[in-house]
């Protein structure tokens, strides 16, 4: 069995330290090193000068050792999605958790409760009061204080406080509670904003929810309440939040990783594009005079924002099914022979992401580290 297998069964990783890439099994998630750091640095310099704090989403990874090297880079803590996600987490060290999700149900919030017992410290987001009468329920059994931040729908039409009217009711909720909960403030994430295509649609969606954010912030300001945290933000809008003059923080996932939809923005004036660090391996398996064939299908890519990219030129994917790709060539296209590899560039990391069990983290040509993706597979 492999040390650090994620689900705990017999199986291999693809790859050991050392090996080229012609000598990884797969489909494999590889992680390009240099692209990877670089994209990290660009990202975190940028927010960090304007005086903001990173925290980066881990959801786009799952795997703590990439956001330990997050966190090594300046980054205050970490995003989670889920109450599982961030007990792997939790359980792999970190201790300064937000979970940017509204938590509905007893046993979610008791294990959050057990985090924050333990010692980290955990925030959670609402925007019912069912979700603020749970959390303190549970922080009460569990002897502990909750940090909660009240999320503001500011233009993505899913979660979120419609108005400030809204927010002060939950507010004072969230006080009334006494010591089991601590007001910490406004999450506030519009996620269509991410891939608005021009640099002037994410600004004017940025200084929008400045606006709205701002009218909350007065009348619970009014109230004696204080927003030491405004967070929200990610890896299509982190220059506008951090230009917005009222963000605290922002919570870019992506920008590690980098996909074709992020790809697809047209980039902010003097922000140098991101690179792309993540790709899934494949072999070539099969081959014909009109196309060939992958190891890696719908098990190995999401498609949600469409079918991969290959890397190789002259190629393109003509269609994915559960263990297969097919692959036409171009007028250009230098051939393909079985048993060659190929890397493909996916429509949206996240997903694909969460189909895999393991990164294998390379640098120019070679394997460095195999990482568990730890939290793969933790939705609940």
């Amino acid at each position: 069995m492999a040390e650090g297998d994620p689900m705990n069964r017999p199986v291999d990783a693809p790859a050991v330290a050392g090996h080229s890439l012609d000598e990884i099994d797969t489909p494999a998630l590889l992680l390009d090193l240099d692209a990877m750091q670089s994209n990290l640095d660009q990202v975190h310099r940028r927010i960090r000068a304007a005086g903001l704090a990173v925290r980066p989403h881990v959801k786009a990874h799952k795997c703590p050792p990439l956001a330990r090297l997050q966190l090594a880079a300046g980054a205050v803590g970490i995003c989670c999605q889920k109450a599982s996600e961030a007990q792997v987490f939790a359980q792999a060290g970190f201790t300064d958790i937000l979970v940017t999700n509204q938590l509905v149900g007893m046993r979610k919030l008791e294990r959050v409760a057990a985090m924050a017992a333990s010692g980290v410290r955990v925030g959670i987001c609402v925007d019912h009061p069912l979700q603020v009468v749970q959390a303190a329920t549970a922080a009460r059994t569990g002897g502990c204080s909750i940090d909660v931040l009240i999320e503001v729908d500011i233009g993505h039409g899913r979660c979120g406080v419609p108005d400030a009217g809204s927010a002060l009711a939950l507010a004072r909720l969230i006080r009334e509670a006494g010591s089991a909960l601590r007001f910490a403030g406004l999450h506030a994430f519009r996620g269509s904003a991410q891939h608005m295509r021009l640099p002037q649609e994410r600004r004017d969606a940025v200084q929008a929810a400045v606006v709205r954010l701002r009218e909350v912030i007065a009348v619970l300001s009014a109230d004696g309440f204080s927003c030491g945290t405004v967070t929200g933000g990610g890896t299509g809008t982190y220059p506008h939040e951090s230009d917005s003059g009222l963000y605290t923080e922002v919570q870019p996932g992506s920008y590690v990783l980098m996909d074709l939809d992020y790809a697809g923005n047209q980039g902010d004036a003097g922000e140098p594009p991101l690179r792309h660090a993540l790709t899934v391996l494949c072999t070539v398996i099969s081959v014909t005079p009109g196309h060939a064939v992958l190891d890696g299908g719908l098990k190995a890519f999401a498609v949600d924002q469409g079918l991969p990219r290959m890397t190789r030129p002259g190629w393109s994917v003509k269609s994915l099914s559960d263990e297969h790709a097919v692959v036409v060539p171009g007028p250009d296209a230098v051939p393909l022979a079985v048993g060659d590899k190929v890397q493909l560039i996916p429509g949206h990391c996240d997903p694909t992401v969460n189909l895999h069990d393991w990164m294998v983290a390379c640098r120019a040509g070679r394997v460095e580290q195999i990482w568990p993706v730890a939290a793969r597979g933790a939705l609940f």
